[in-house]
């Protein structure tokens, strides 16, 4: 199984539970699970996260080539599935808009083209004003889960070692 983190499981870490100063484990964990072909993210997750200035900016910008997946062919060619289904439903025309221009649409592209697991703390929801990473996800039949279930399913463990 294979992952594809939303740009909020990295703010999320950073700004809660796994902040990079004080369980740098967590992260070193992200970078041994891309090493085995297990956690990626995207381009425009990068994208979004080189934006700002701070230690999570850092962090990314030291990532491997191949951390973030950059959109291709077969994204490309997923584009239309996504937009389809989000356009059948009952949202809000600046939702669907908002949608198409943000890194949540190329998510879902990324992981249709490879069978990826999208990893978020979005929950489902049944607004027609936010279109949510989850809702789009089942309505495609991908997978999805929140961060502490890919921790869980993937068996990690931040133990603290002797002194």
């Amino acid at each position: 199984m294979t992952y594809l983190l939303d740009a909020n499981v990295f703010i999320q870490a950073k700004n809660l539970h796994y902040g990079l100063d004080f369980c740098p484990a967590f992260w070193q964990w992200l970078i041994e699970k891309h090493e085995l072909g297990v956690v990626f993210s995207i381009d425009k997750v990068e994208d979004e996260l080189t934006a700002g200035a701070d230690e999570l900016t850092a962090w990314v910008r030291q990532q491997k080539s191949g951390f973030f997946i950059h959109t291709g062919a077969l994204v490309l060619a997923q584009f239309s599935a996504v937009s389809t289904w989000v356009t059948a439903q009952h949202y809000e025309p600046a939702a669907i808009s908002t949608f198409f221009q943000v890194a949540d649409f190329y998510l879902i592209a990324h992981a249709l083209s490879s069978s990826h697991v999208v990893v978020t703390h979005e929950v489902p929801a049944a607004s027609t004003r936010r279109i949510k990473i989850p809702n789009v996800c089942a309505g495609l039949g991908l997978r999805f889960m929140t961060p502490y279930e890919m921790l869980r399913h993937e068996r990690a463990q931040f133990v603290l070692g002797q002194k």
